[in-house]
């Protein structure tokens, strides 16, 4: 295939609008001086790669990114924020130099990562590949034979929403609570 072939697809013309919006918010996640702001461009491109697994026919990683991430993690930590009253704001003590390091170590990293994708797999095609999974088959394997598993992780979850809600939850001494009643 072509280069010019290539741009004639609408369907690429979709992924590189999705993969651009995907690179724009993952780069505003790192640089976002707010924690809340942060998160939320977290949330835009976690659905971002959501939607590029749903161009692959991944429907069932899609919806599980969606449901896990998104859903449950992300929203856990936006919790944690609000419970813990945690600053918000522009932290002074980030300053520029401070983030040269591991801008540098990112861009390492991804180089190793994609010298060794090159090395292991070259330039062959994908082959042999068939039809997507069909997400039915995954969810009767999911809910039948790892089902205890299943539990145990959603268990897990809910015991560690607690445990921090119980720690980030401080009762105020005698001497805090004459204070806070003072104001």
């Amino acid at each position: 295939m072509t280069i010019q072939e290539w741009i004639s697809g609408p369907v690429n013309w979709f992924f590189i609008v999705v993969a651009l919006i995907v690179i724009f918010c993952a780069l505003r996640v790192v640089t976002a001086h707010n924690v809340v702001h942060s998160a939320l461009y977290l949330v835009a491109s976690m659905a971002g790669v959501a939607v590029l697994f749903l161009m692959l026919g991944a429907e069932f990683l899609a919806w599980a990114l969606v449901l896990v991430y998104i859903g449950a993690v992300l929203v856990l930590f936006l919790f944690g924020i609000m419970i813990t009253r945690a600053p918000t704001g522009l932290d002074e003590g980030l300053s520029s130099s401070r983030k040269i390091l591991p801008a540098l170590m990112a861009v390492v990293l991804f180089g190793l990562m994609s010298w060794a994708s090159i090395q292991a797999f070259g330039t062959s095609a994908m082959v042999g590949l068939g039809p997507p999974a069909d997400t039915a088959v995954l969810g009767e394997a999911l809910l039948g034979r790892f089902v205890i598993p299943f539990e145990v992780v959603g268990f897990i979850l809910t015991a560690a929403l607690i445990g921090g809600i119980t720690i980030a939850r401080r009762d105020l001494t005698p001497l805090e609570e004459e204070e806070r009643q003072a104001i």
